[in-house]
Formats: C-alpha cells, structure tokens, sequence
C-alpha cells in the first residue's frame, strides 16, 4: 500500500474520532451547563479517546465500511460509527432548564460536528491542494482537514435525522413534549429498538442518496466556494 493510502486511512481514523468523540463530550458538556453532572462524574468529558472508544461502534463498523467495499472491488466505502453515548440524566436537565434545555443537549453534538465543518472549510480554502513538491507533513494535514470536513459534515447530516434513537428524533420528541405532543413522543420511544434496521435500510438502499448524500453536498456546496 502506498504512503498516501495510508495517510488517507490514518486521517480518516483520526478525523472520525475527532468528531464521534467530540459530538459525545458536547452532549455532556451541556447537560453539564444545565445541572447534570452524570457525565462530569463518570470522567466522560475527557479528552481522552479511551475512556470514550465502544468496540463495535469506534472501531469494527467503521473499518468495515471502509475495508469491505475494497475487498469487493468497489472504491473505499464512507466512515460512519459512534463513541460510547455520554450518560445524561435528561431528567435533572428539564427541572433545570425545560424541554428547551433538552433539547439544546439533543443537538449539541450536530452543533459541533457542524461547527467543526466550518472551521475545516474555511483552512480547506486557505490550503493549496498537495503537489509531488510538498512534504509530507503538509499532505498529512491537508488530508486531515479534509476528512474532518466530510465526516462531520456526514455525521451531522446522519444525526439530525429522526430516526429513533438518533438526536434527531430524541429533539422531536422533546419538542412535541415541549407542546404536549404526547402521541409522537410515544411513537419513537416504542419504536427505539428497530433504529438499526431503520439505520441498515438507509445505508444499504438508494434512500442514503437523498437522506445522507444529497445534504452532504448541499452543505459542502454552502461551504466551499
């Protein structure tokens, strides 16, 4: 394998745990704001990648998606997983702050996954794109600035959707709460354990198309000139 094969593959493992890991943090760091300690005490608004690394979600899916398609001819597949969730009593945020506090910890991963997009975009413009002249430490950081564009872009496209489970959905139910909505609310806590299938059925069938790909470029379109 070249060194730019493996520059790309390291970049992307690091620029995906960059942004799992952060959008995890932020979801702590804002009930955190609002009176739940949970995540402050169980050590999870470390930096530290370990204390947040799920084996399944950090680790196995996400070099499957990229590995499999290889091993069966196709370009290298998209990065996609998940950290350990941060623990979050949801409770203790709305007697502090209301459903709006709620759902402020609902989107705060998105609103970092995004943010951290933006700041990509705009060093991604600043950066001239690598040539056969430039070393090696530039072309590490140019890639690495370019998958932590796409991947957060992708993960904050594939969050926001309500998909039970995800923050999207647990944003509408907090919402419809919000408004005494009861009935949706009751619909995606029913309906949590078939996000996966839900998540599989996307990925896995044109709909990933305009779901998850479309979005990506719209966004990619606004941030890049």
């Amino acid at each position: 394998m070249e060194s730019i094969d493996l520059l790309k593959i390291l970049t992307a493992v690091i620029a995906l745990a960059v942004a799992i890991i952060g959008h995890e943090i932020m979801h702590g760091w804002v009930a955190n704001k609002y009176g739940d300690s949970t995540a402050k005490n169980a050590g999870r608004l470390s930096l530290n990648p370990l204390v947040h690394v799920d084996m399944v979600g950090t680790i196995i899916v996400p070099l499957s998606m990229y590995f499999l398609p290889m091993l069966l001819g196709a370009d290298s597949g998209f990065l996609f997983g998940w950290a350990k969730p941060v623990p979050v009593n949801m409770a203790t945020v709305i007697r502090n702050a209301g459903y709006s506090g709620a759902m402020q910890v609902d989107l705060a991963g998105i609103v970092f996954n995004l943010t951290t997009a933006v700041f990509a975009s705009m060093a991604i413009v600043a950066m001239h794109q690598p040539t056969s002249a430039d070393d090696m430490f530039y072309i590490f950081s140019y890639l690495l600035v370019y998958q932590l564009l796409i991947i957060n872009i992708f993960l904050a496209v594939f969050n926001i959707l309500p998909i039970p489970q995800f923050d999207g959905a647990h944003f509408v139910m907090h919402l419809s709460l919000k408004y005494k909505i009861n009935s949706v609310a009751e619909f995606f806590y029913k309906n949590e354990r078939y996000s996966i299938f839900v998540v599989l059925i996307i990925i896995m069938t044109p709909l990933k198309d305009y779901l998850l790909l479309m979005p990506v470029r719209m966004i990619l379109n606004l941030l890049l000139p």
